[in-house]
């Protein structure tokens, strides 16, 4: 394999199929759950657990018995986040610099916010705050590379990721989104790499299982990825990405049985899933039957 200062970037290429293509648009633009230094690649029941009205309740009580401590702040905007009240969060994010000035943490967690509410330019600018602040801040870094992803600045944002994963070599996150920029890049081999890697230090996210399994699909290798998506429906019941991509994978292994329960099981999650109907369609699925999805 190439050292990553000869990795290249290429044009980008298509999926071989329109199927193919919208899971992998839907799965780059995934926003990762990364309010804290460890969060993992999307977002889990635990996370919600997080951001229960019970949890920030009790963190309310912190700030008030703390009014002047800008982590009570941070760690409170990170659980309104990680529960997308994104108004609250902000404002505790807001209150945690205006106490700290030179608070890495809350700066990038203010830009995840501005990121997932759609403020690109914003976002760049407080995870240029977070890395002038802290330059080994690897979480700021993975960041600002989803950022310039998003953006459309692919150099950049591989420079981003390649600098969080030399600072964090053991950062899912960061080897999971360079995955991705590899992925939609056309590069296959080098993102079933990072996705490996990412599966590695975090094996029990769904995510990286997907990835992987669209990439094994791109390189024609089904048996790999429909173990990849076998172990993603296993670890994420619902996530309609995972059973419309094991579908897609069952389907090009001409297991109709299969794909047609698997899109089956996304169509139970939405029933307006495009893909998901569109596939259940291509196989012959038909509503008010049941299929067998594993042996």
């Amino acid at each position: 394999m190439k050292p990553l200062q000869q990795r290249r970037v290429l044009p980008a290429m298509s999926w071989r199929s329109a199927a193919a293509l919208l899971l992998a648009g839907a799965l780059a633009g995934c926003a990762a759950s990364d309010f804290t230094n460890n969060m993992p690649m999307a977002a889990t029941e635990d996370a919600a657990e997080a951001g229960s009205p019970a949890n920030i309740a009790s963190l309310t009580e912190v700030v008030t018995r703390n009014p002047n401590d800008p982590q009570a702040y941070n760690m409170r905007g990170s659980v309104l986040g990680e529960a997308r009240r994104y108004d609250e969060a902000l404002a505790d994010f807001n209150k945690a610099i205006s106490l700290d000035p030179h608070y890495a943490q809350a700066f990038a967690n203010r830009g995840l916010v501005h990121r997932q509410t759609g403020k690109l330019d914003q976002a760049l600018a407080d995870y240029n705050k977070a890395i002038a602040i802290d330059a080994s801040y690897a979480v700021a870094y993975v960041g600002r590379g989803m950022v310039y992803r998003q953006q459309g600045q692919l150099v950049p944002a591989l420079r981003d990721f390649n600098k969080a994963i030399e600072i964090r070599p053991d950062s899912a996150q960061a080897y999971y989104h360079r995955g991705l920029l590899y992925q939609a890049q056309g590069q296959h081999q080098y993102a079933i790499d990072d996705f490996t890697t990412a599966i590695g230090l975090s094996q029990h996210n769904a995510a990286p299982f997907i990835a992987r399994g669209l990439s094994y699909l791109a390189v024609n290798d089904l048996k790999s990825a429909t173990s990849d998506l076998d172990d993603a429906v296993l670890l994420d019941p619902q996530n309609i990405e995972a059973w419309t991509s094991r579908g897609l994978a069952y389907e090009r292994m001409k297991d109709k049985e299969k794909a047609a329960g698997s899109y089956a099981r996304a169509l139970n999650i939405r029933r307006d899933y495009d893909p998901a109907a569109q596939g259940f369609a291509r196989v012959g699925g038909q509503f008010g039957r049941s299929y067998q999805t594993f042996n």
